[in-house]
C-alpha cells in the first residue's frame, strides 16, 4: 500500500466510512490554489453562489473542471490520491468520476447543509471515496462526518441548497435529514493543515459549518470510483448531470469521460 496509507486507516475507512489523510495533496499545495483561483476567474456552467440575499460572505463552488484547468488535471494524475483511493477501496482500479471547489470566504456564517454525496449521484457501488482537502489551516470551517452513516439502510433525501426542495420527488425512497449534533450522532472533524484530506465514501453524511474566522477557506474534492461502480438511473437529473451520457444501468462507467487513473 502507499507509505501514506496503514492497515489502520483502511479499517477505519470501511468501518467509519471516513478516515483522515494527512498530507496527502501537501506537494501540490500550491498548484491546487493557482487552479482554484483560475476557476474562481473563469467559471464553468454549474458554479453556483450559495448565499441567499442579506447572507454575510460568499460560499462559491463548482465542479467538473479538470479538463479545462489544467492545475487540477496536474494534481489528479500525479498526486497519490489514486493510488490512496485504490487502497482504502480495496480496488484494483481507480476511474476519475469528477472534482469539486468550495469556497467560504472570511465571514461566511453559513453552514454547508448535511448531505449524502451518493444519492445526487448516477453511480451504484460500495467502492468509491471523496477527498475534501483544505488550501488553508481550518479549525472549526474542517469537514464533519457521520460515522457510520454509510451503513445505514436507506439514504439521505438529497435537498437543493438554496431552495431547500428535495432532488428527486419520490421522498419515500429516503430518509429525512437528521440533525447529528441534536441526535447525539458521532461525529468525525479534524484540525487540518493545508493537504491534509478527509477520505469518505459518498454514502458517509457530512457538512461543514460556516467560516466565520479572518481567513479564507479553499477546498479542492476529488471523487473517483472503484471496481464496482455502476452507472444507475435516478427519478431525474442528477447532480453533477452529465447530459448525454448514453449509459444504460448497470454498466460500467464510459472511460472516456470517466478515465482509469490507477491500476494495481
Amino acid at each position: 500500500m502507499h507509505p501514506l496509507v496503514s492497515q489502520d486507516h483502511i479499517d477505519t475507512f470501511q468501518r467509519d466510512g471516513v478516515v483522515l489523510i494527512k498530507g496527502l495533496f501537501a506537494d501540490h499545495v500550491d498548484t491546487i490554489r493557482r487552479g482554484i483561483d483560475r476557476n474562481m476567474n473563469a467559471p464553468g456552467p454549474y458554479a453556483a453562489e450559495n448565499l441567499k440575499d442579506g447572507e454575510s460572505g460568499r460560499f462559491f463552488d463548482d465542479y467538473c473542471n479538470w479538463t479545462r484547468i489544467p492545475e487540477f488535471e496536474t494534481v489528479i494524475r500525479t498526486s497519490p490520491a489514486a493510488e490512496v483511493a485504490a487502497d482504502l477501496m480495496s480496488s484494483n482500479r481507480v476511474q476519475m468520476f469528477h472534482d469539486h471547489v468550495l469556497v467560504k470566504e472570511p465571514g461566511t456564517t453559513k453552514p454547508t447543509p448535511w448531505h449524502q454525496d451518493g444519492p445526487y449521484y448516477f453511480v451504484d457501488g460500495v467502492q468509491n471515496v471523496s477527498f475534501w482537502s483544505p488550501m488553508d489551516a481550518v479549525t472549526d470551517a474542517s469537514l464533519r462526518c457521520v460515522a457510520g452513516s454509510h451503513a445505514w439502510a436507506k439514504p439521505v433525501l438529497p435537498m437543493r441548497w438554496l431552495a431547500e426542495t428535495s432532488f428527486f420527488p419520490n421522498e419515500d425512497d429516503y430518509m429525512p435529514v437528521p440533525d447529528p449534533d441534536a441526535e447525539g450522532m458521532t461525529i468525525r472533524e479534524w484540525d487540518m493543515a493545508p493537504g491534509d484530506a478527509v477520505a469518505f465514501n459518498y454514502a458517509t453524511l457530512h457538512g461543514a459549518r460556516g467560516n466565520t474566522s479572518a481567513a479564507r477557506r479553499r477546498a479542492f474534492s476529488l471523487r473517483l470510483l472503484g471496481d464496482d461502480a455502476r452507472y444507475v438511473a435516478r427519478p431525474g437529473p442528477t447532480s453533477p448531470p452529465f447530459p448525454g451520457h448514453d449509459m444504460a444501468p448497470g454498466q460500467t462507467l464510459r472511460e472516456d469521460w470517466f478515465p482509469v487513473i490507477y491500476k494495481r
